[in-house]
């Protein structure tokens, strides 16, 4: 039985894919190898897991202004994730989900979103409407 959680109204085209889930936070200069497309900062909760395809679920965003046109980047070369979800997101990120055309939401209703969904969970993703569906797990 699908199950759907609401949040802020986001950014973005709908998306439907995996969730890759990690209760860390979330910069894409920081973490990623944007070449090979897995998280390559060896202290996070994801370190060596590819994000392509994946809809990234975490907690946070963090880092500088890089991360606004390293996401259009990474869209360009087909080695992004298909959407983020966030706890809460900055006004940078927002601004980078915004040039990639990336879906991007935060502030779930139902509270911490990396403990509502899981790794492996199939969701599709409605930015306009501020909904998240888990399709299946």
């Amino acid at each position: 039985m699908p199950v759907t959680l609401t949040c802020h109204v986001g950014i973005g085209p709908r998306a439907e894919g995996e969730a890759l889930v990690a209760d860390d936070n979330f910069s894409a200069r920081y973490d990623l190898d944007r070449i090979k497309g897995v998280f390559s900062r060896p202290d996070h909760a994801l370190a060596g897991q590819s994000y392509v395809d994946k809809i990234l679920v975490m907690n946070t965003a963090k880092g500088g202004v890089a991360t606004a046109w390293m996401l259009y980047e990474m869209v360009s070369r087909g080695m992004a994730p298909r959407a983020l979800l966030l706890n809460t997101a900055n006004t940078i990120l927002a601004q980078g989900a915004a040039l990639a055309h990336m879906p991007l939401c935060d502030r779930f209703d139902a509270g911490d979103v990396t403990q509502q969904i899981k790794s492996g969970d199939m969701l599709a993703v409605d930015p306009g409407l501020g909904q998240v569906t888990i399709l299946d797990g």
